[in-house]
């Protein structure tokens, strides 16, 4: 666990307009380590939710796609002054981060495309709920049938 995050954003089409959807996984577990819902693609809530993160953990290596919150200087400068490396999918190439691609699949056919959500604050209580129990219950056939959480934990006790 830690070693390396996977990072993306997605859109999320609500009843009027969209959201944003930021999330960060760790690539050994599946494990959501957070996310963070905006009305904007401003860069600022993908830098709230990585400065929040970090106050708890920090991989060795963040990776991410190409688009301008993962290659503009204040993103560059949080990563360097927290002594992450930096990885970044070739151009086009969305299958290097294919762990996150394949939580907001899953996350978009559990959830988003069979709900209709009013407003952010109904949607951010759908996604904690969601991202609560994925973590705690849902299994992973590449984790051997074991949880996220599971995953993550466990592997953090045999890791300290």
């Amino acid at each position: 666990p830690d070693q390396v995050w996977g990072i993306d954003i997605t859109y999320i089409r609500m009843a009027k307009g969209f959201l944003y959807l930021f999330v960060i996984i760790d690539w050994y577990s599946r494990r959501v380590i957070d996310f963070e819902l905006s009305n904007t693609l401003e860069k600022g809530f993908v830098l709230n939710c990585l400065k929040r993160a970090f106050t708890k953990r920090k991989p060795q290596i963040i990776n991410s796609d190409q688009g301008s919150h993962f290659t503009n200087q204040d993103y560059i400068d949080l990563l360097e002054k927290a002594e992450i490396k930096i990885s970044m999918d070739g151009k086009g190439q969305a299958l290097d981060n294919v762990r996150t691609e394949r939580f907001f699949r899953t996350l978009k056919y559990d959830l988003i495309y069979i709900n209709e959500f009013n407003s952010p604050r109904e949607l951010r209580q759908s996604l904690n709920h969601y991202i609560h129990e994925y973590k705690a219950y849902r299994p992973h056939s590449s984790l051997d049938g074991r949880c996220p959480d599971e995953s993550y934990y466990e592997n953090l006790r045999i890791v300290a």
